[in-house]
């Protein structure tokens, strides 16, 4: 069964600017400018006002109108990301073999060295817009930060997935980097 109107209302910060043209999203805040295109889906993104945006689909069938609250989300994602930020904590687990990790001087990439005693040298490089610091609270642990949540969450799997223990019993060998955290940047939160 087909709906003949969906929309969905998106609240925009006053601090936000947000500009649209052929379903191609641009928004700017505070911390930068995100940009994504949502031409692969049909709806109508118009800006009401100042602090609205309305979101559109006519005659949708289910998964077409379940797009409505995805794009609303990823704009959403988007508004946060250029207001607070995103961060995402990761830890070192390991059992005997400590692990290495080294972080570029331009925080763009990293390597991971020693990972269960291998000499093989991991290097993982970081997505577009996203830094990467060791933490001064925690003795084994690296923080991801960014704008764009795609990007830091990715970059965050990536280092995950460089890690993986092949041909043994993951049941014992639980060593890896893992995310421990993730949320908006602290210093955002107190505004």
């Amino acid at each position: 069964m087909k709906d003949i109107y969906k929309e969905e209302i998106l609240a925009i910060p006053a601090n936000v600017e947000v500009e649209i043209k052929a379903r191609q999203v641009t928004i700017t805040g505070p911390r930068g400018k995100l940009f994504k295109s949502f031409r692969h889906v049909e709806m109508d993104i118009v800006k009401l006002e100042k602090s609205r945006l309305r979101l559109v689909v006519w005659h949708g069938k289910r998964k077409h109108v379940a797009c409505l609250r995805t794009i609303r989300s990823l704009i959403n994602n988007m508004i946060l990301g250029v207001t607070k930020g995103y961060e995402y904590k990761m830890r070192f687990v390991y059992a005997h073999f400590p692990i290495n990790v080294i972080i570029a001087d331009d925080a763009k990439s990293v390597e991971i060295r020693n990972f269960l005693g291998e000499k093989l040298v991991r290097k993982v490089p970081m997505l577009e817009g996203v830094t990467i610091i060791h933490s001064k609270d925690q003795k084994d642990e690296i923080i991801l930060t960014g704008n764009d949540l795609e990007n830091v969450s990715q970059s965050a799997a990536n280092i995950q997935q460089a890690t993986l223990v092949r041909n043994k019993d993951i049941r014992k060998f639980l060593d890896g980097i893992y995310v421990s955290q993730k949320g908006t940047l602290k210093g955002a939160d107190e505004e």
